[in-house]
C-alpha cells in the first residue's frame, strides 16, 4: 500500500514537485507537468505525452532526448486537464507542431482533444493519438476501444525518435499509427493497488488465484485463474499474444519483435527475470527474434502485484526507431553525440520553473440582480463541495467495484477548486454567469479525468445560459440544465442506458423543464427533478456499462450504481437545500 503521503488530494502535485527537483538535468517543471530541461530544438515536432499519476515512470519519467519533449501529469489515475496539457504543449512547442499522445481512456480522449482545439486557436498545429495495445479490453474487431497500457512506451518512443530525426508532424503521426497497429499487450495480477489515503486495495484476488487481463488503473481483471508458476505465467502471456498477430504478420516464425516484460508495481526484478527467461525461450521456440528487450517497471499501477507482456512486431523502420538512443530520468538507451543546446531561456532564478500564464481577472459587467443571484450560486457550489467531502470515500468505493476508484478524490479536487474560484469571482463582484464559468474552468482543471471535463461542461453551460445581466428565472435555470445535458452528451458521447451520469442528467433536466413549464417555482421544480435524479441513479445498478473503464468488467458492476450517476444525484439534492431559502418567485 501507499504509506508515505501528506494530504491524499495533494499527492500527485507533491510527487511531481519532488520528481522535478530530483531530475533537473533532464526536466524542468511547467504548469501542468514537465518539459525537457534543454527545451525542444527549433523546428522539431514536440511529442507531448501524458496521463494520470500513479504509473511512474510513465509519464514524467519518459521526458528527455530521444523520447518525449514534455509530459502532462494528472491526479492519481485521472487524466490531466485540457489546460494542463495546453500549458505543457505550449512550453514544449518550438515551431514544428505538437503530437499529443496518451493511453486510450475516456478522460484522456476528452482532455487531450480539447487541448488540441485550444492549441489550434493559439496558432499551434497539434494532433492527437491514443495508444490501444491491451488485447484484453476489447475484441480485435473493436481494437479502437482498447486501453493503452505498457505498449505506451514503444509507441511513444517510435514517434519521438521520428521527431528527433526532424520528420514533419504528419510523418511523426504516421509512425505512431504504424507502431500502435503492430503493438499488443496482455497482463495478469495477484493483488490490487491501494491509493494514497485508502485503507484497502481497489480489488482483491482470492488466495492461490490470479486476475487475468487487467488494466493499469486498479481495474480488476476480466477473469480469474489458478495461481501459476513463473513458467506457467510466461506461457499464458506469450500464448495470448501469439494468438493475435497484427496485419502483415502471418506467422511469428522469422519475425522480429521488441519485447517488454513490465512490472506493475510490487513484483520484484528478480521475479521478472525468472518469468522473462521462459518468455525468451517460448518466443525463440516460435521463431521470433527478440530485439532489445526491456524487463522492469515501465508503466506501473502504484503497488499492484502483477506483470504484463508487450510485443511490438518490428519492420526495418520500426526497428531503427526502437534501437534509437534515448536519455530520460527513467529510460536510457544508447548514446547521443554532443548535448543539444538549450532552445528556451531559463528563468533568472535558475529554477527552470515556468510561471503560470497571467490570469485574466477582468470581469464582464453584471447587473445588481445577477450579482445577488451569484450569492446563491456560490452557496450552491459550497454545498456541492460539502456533499462531495461527506461522500468522498463512498464514491471511491463504488467506483472501485469495476473502475479505478478515483471518482471520489477527483470530485473532491474539482468541487473544492470550483468553490474557491467562485468565492474569488463573487468577491470581485461577478455576476451569476461568470461565477459559474470561473468555477467550471477550475473544476475541469483541478479534477482532470472524465468527470472533470463533464462537470466543467455542466457548469459552463449553466453559466452561459444564465449570463450576468438578468436575475435567473426558473425557466432560465431549466434551460441551462437542458443545455448542460446536451453538452455532456456531445462531449462524452454517452446516451441514456450507457450507465453513466447521462442516465441521471437527462431525466433531471427533462423533469426540471417540465416542472417549470407547468408553473412551479424553482425550489419545488428542482425538488421534483432531484427525486427523478435519485431514482435514475439507483436504477443504474441494473445497467451494464457501455462506456468508460468499467466496460470490460460489465458483470462486476451489476448491483452497484454508477459512481458518476450517484454523485450527480447527491449534488442535485444538496443544491435543492440551498434553493429552499433562496428560490426566486419568477416562473
Amino acid at each position: 500500500m501507499t504509506r508515505l503521503f501528506n494530504d491524499p488530494a495533494a499527492f500527485a502535485d507533491e510527487a511531481l514537485e519532488g520528481f522535478a527537483a530530483a531530475h533537473r538535468r533532464w526536466v524542468r517543471p511547467v504548469t501542468g507537468g514537465v518539459v525537457r530541461a534543454g527545451g525542444t530544438p527549433a523546428g522539431q515536432v514536440a511529442v507531448v505525452i501524458g496521463g494520470g499519476s500513479g504509473h511512474y515512470p510513465a509519464f514524467s519519467g519518459l521526458v528527455g532526448r530521444g523520447l518525449a519533449h514534455g509530459a502532462a501529469v494528472g491526479n492519481v489515475f485521472a487524466s490531466p486537464s485540457a489546460q494542463q496539457i495546453r500549458s505543457v504543449a505550449r512550453a514544449a512547442h518550438a515551431g514544428g507542431g505538437v503530437l499529443l499522445m496518451y493511453g486510450n481512456y475516456a478522460g484522456d480522449v476528452l482532455h487531450f482533444g480539447q487541448a488540441a482545439e485550444r492549441l489550434a486557436a493559439d496558432g499551434v498545429e497539434a494532433r492527437t493519438f491514443a495508444v490501444t495495445d491491451d488485447i484484453s479490453s476489447a475484441a480485435p474487431e473493436e481494437s479502437a476501444k482498447r486501453r493503452g497500457i505498457a505498449g505506451d512506451l514503444p509507441v511513444f518512443k517510435a514517434a519521438a525518435a521520428a521527431a528527433e530525426q526532424g520528420l514533419p508532424l504528419a510523418e511523426v503521426l504516421a509512425v505512431a499509427e504504424r507502431a500502435n497497429a503492430r503493438t499488443r499487450s496482455f497482463g495478469i495480477a495477484f493483488s490490487g493497488c491501494t491509493l494514497p489515503g485508502a485503507d484497502h486495495p481497489l480489488f482483491t484476488v482470492p488466495e492461490a488465484r490470479m486476475a487475468v487481463g487487467l488494466g493499469i488503473h486498479g481495474e480488476p481483471g476480466i477473469g480469474e485463474e489458478a495461481l501459476p508458476t513463473a513458467d506457467e505465467a510466461a506461457r499464458l502471456l506469450v500464448t495470448h499474444l501469439l494468438a493475435e498477430l497484427p496485419d502483415g504478420v502471418t506467422a511469428p516464425a522469422g519475425e522480429r519483435a521488441a519485447v517488454i516484460l513490465n512490472g506493475l508495481g510490487s513484483v520484484k526484478y528478480e521475479e521478472l527475470f525468472v518469468v522473462y527467461r521462459k518468455v525468451a525461450e517460448l518466443l525463440g521456440d516460435a521463431g521470433v527474434e527478440i530485439v532489445d528487450p526491456e524487463v522492469g517497471e515501465l508503466v506501473t499501477s502504484f503497488d499492484m502485484a502483477g506483470v504484463s507482456l508487450t510485443l511490438t512486431w518490428l519492420d526495418d523502420r520500426l526497428e531503427e526507431l526502437w534501437r534509437a538512443p534515448a536519455d530520460t530520468p527513467a529510460y536510457r538507451k544508447g548514446a547521443f553525440g554532443a548535448p543539444e543546446a538549450e532552445a528556451v531561456a531559463r528563468p533568472a532564478d535558475g529554477t527552470g520553473t515556468v510561471a503560470d500564464e497571467p490570469a485574466d481577472e477582468a470581469l464582464p459587467d453584471a447587473s445588481e440582480d445577477s450579482r445577488r443571484a451569484a450569492g446563491t450560486v456560490l452557496a450552491a457550489l459550497t454545498a456541492i463541495a460539502g456533499t462531495v467531502d461527506t461522500h468522498v470515500e463512498e464514491l471511491g468505493r463504488i467506483d472501485a467495484v469495476a473502475g479505478d476508484g478515483d471518482h471520489g478524490i477527483g470530485m473532491q479536487r474539482g468541487a473544492t477548486a470550483a468553490r474557491q474560484a467562485a468565492t474569488t469571482a463573487y468577491g470581485l463582484g461577478a455576476g451569476a454567469g461568470t461565477v459559474l464559468t470561473r468555477a467550471a474552468d477550475a473544476w475541469a482543471d483541478k479534477a482532470g479525468g472524465t468527470s472533470g471535463a463533464l462537470w466543467g461542461s455542466i457548469l459552463r453551460a449553466l453559466g452561459t445560459t444564465l449570463g450576468d445581466q438578468e436575475a435567473p428565472s426558473a425557466d432560465r435555470v431549466a434551460a441551462g440544465a437542458a443545455e448542460a445535458s446536451a453538452a455532456v452528451r456531445r462531449l462524452g458521447g454517452a446516451e441514456v442506458g450507457d450507465r453513466t451520469m447521462v442516465d441521471v442528467l437527462v431525466p433531471f433536466a427533462d423533469t426540471l423543464s417540465a416542472a417549470t413549464a407547468s408553473g412551479l417555482a424553482l425550489a419545488e421544480a428542482w425538488d421534483r427533478a432531484a427525486g427523478a435524479a435519485e431514482s435514475a441513479a439507483a436504477a443504474t445498478a441494473e445497467l451494464l456499462p457501455r462506456k468508460g473503464r468499467a466496460r470490460p468488467h460489465a458483470e462486476k458492476s451489476l448491483g452497484t450504481p454508477d459512481a458518476g450517476a450517484h454523485s450527480l444525484a447527491l449534488i442535485t439534492r444538496a443544491v435543492h437545500g440551498v434553493l429552499l431559502p433562496h428560490s426566486p418567485n419568477q416562473h
